[in-house]
């Protein structure tokens, strides 16, 4: 095994322990290790950071475990260079499974240069991260109320759902709200749009429940949190996109949002997610293998087998579903893209063929700095389409068509 770094420190990373074991080059040309633990509180990691120093430890290697590696990294980042590598490309040699032979065994691999260090965003990124992710989660938290609150209505024999197609539409709100106040299901129908498919009739059959005071507080209580996490989704959006002002970032959120699917706050939250810079991947395959959105390699005897996608980043996995999902309603690739393979795969697979071909689009244009153009749209066409009838009547307004002529 080929010597390329003098001195390295492998990491093994708990919650409450880090086992750092140094390799560096003793008497007479033979080699000398060090292992010592240290905690992972503040104080304690720089203490750890000032002990590589004295060394003069140049690298550092470490598997990324939950969230533990986080602080660990943060700090070492300004003292050398830290390789966050991948557990499933260094497994332990059977048999000798300890804390200090993991910490040993890293340490052995990037002292020779056989670590690949995974993806890591930039510290400001990395901070926006936090934002994002918890902003996915109040999404989620969200939903979840919306469905409770069509449970708790059914559950009082108010069968609202079933007439209208959003019960947190503004109509069905006021409607629900009045019913809480105590309101007939007449009085209730009076706050309902006008706009609304559903005979009056109907909505007013579907308001007629038994609603109790349990019943009242329940709904009381859902609506208000469901009006709490709307105004918290709407701050994180706020300063997320205000939290991405660099000129590369700000045109990187740009050319997102001209793909099919994608609007702004799903731009962002990608961006922080993946980045800006896709000189950093190898090539598409190498972003779409790192986020988990590649089928699985297994081929042996010229056959090739079945095997399940490898596991990756899930929030970005997620949020490319998201923007399948609305694209395959567009005129656009990815709704051929998804009617081809749903009827061989099924829907979700193709939901997941659609979601990999759109991170392969977004490596390109981010590398590239082009915007997203769709080969089965004649975008000149579209652009005559929605502005011819405005064209003609300025040409006629200034005397260029006569007035009579017609405008189809």
């Amino acid at each position: 095994m080929e010597r390329v770094y003098e001195c390295c420190c492998g990491l093994d990373v708990h919650k409450e322990t880090v086992v750092a074991c140094l390799r560096m080059p003793g008497e007479r040309g033979q080699r000398r290790i060090e292992v010592r633990t240290f905690g992972t509180t503040t104080p304690e990691l720089l203490a750890f950071g000032d002990w590589l120093t004295e060394h003069r430890c140049t690298h550092v290697a470490m598997e990324s475990t939950g969230v533990y590696w986080k602080p660990v990294f943060n700090l070492l980042e300004s003292v050398c260079e830290v390789l966050l590598v991948n557990a499933r490309h260094i497994k332990m040699v059977p048999g000798r499974k300890t804390d200090v032979c993991d910490a040993e065994w890293l340490a052995t691999l990037a002292r020779a240069g056989l670590l690949k260090p995974s993806f890591v965003p930039p510290e400001r990124l990395r901070r926006l991260r936090l934002v994002s992710r918890q902003r996915q989660k109040l999404a989620g938290m969200l939903a979840a109320e919306k469905n409770r609150l069509g449970k708790v209505l059914a559950d009082a024999g108010v069968r609202l759902g079933v007439v209208v197609s959003d019960l947190n539409g503004k109509s069905a709100r006021a409607m629900i709200a009045a019913l809480i106040a105590g309101a007939t299901p007449e009085e209730a129908l009076r706050h309902a749009d006008r706009r609304l498919k559903a005979p009056r009739e109907e909505i007013a059959a579907a308001l007629d429940g038994e609603i109790s005071a349990e019943h009242t507080f329940v709904l009381s209580t859902i609506l208000a949190h469901i009006d709490f996490l709307e105004q918290s989704i709407r701050a994180f959006d706020a300063h997320l996109v205000a939290g991405l002002n660099l000129p590369e970032e700000k045109n990187a959120l740009a050319l997102l949002q001209t793909i099919p699917g994608i609007d702004r706050i799903g731009a962002a939250m990608l961006l922080v997610e993946i980045g800006t810079n896709m000189a950093l991947f190898a090539g598409s395959d190498h972003l779409a293998s790192w986020a988990g959105m590649c089928p699985g390699n297994n081929k042996s005897a010229g056959k090739r087998k079945r095997e399940r996608q490898r596991k990756g980043n899930s929030y970005v996995r997620r949020l490319l579903c998201e923007f399948a999902q609305a694209a395959r309603k567009t005129q656009s690739l990815f709704q051929a893209k998804h009617r081809a393979v749903a009827i061989r795969r099924g829907f979700k697979r193709a939901i997941m063929a659609c979601a990999h071909k759109m991170l392969r689009i977004i490596w390109a244009m981010l590398l590239r700095k082009q915007p997203y153009r769709d080969a089965t749209v004649d975008y000149e066409a579209l652009s005559v389409r929605r502005n011819a009838p405005r064209w003609i009547r300025a040409l006629k307004r200034f005397g260029y068509l006569p007035a009579s002529a017609a405008t189809r």
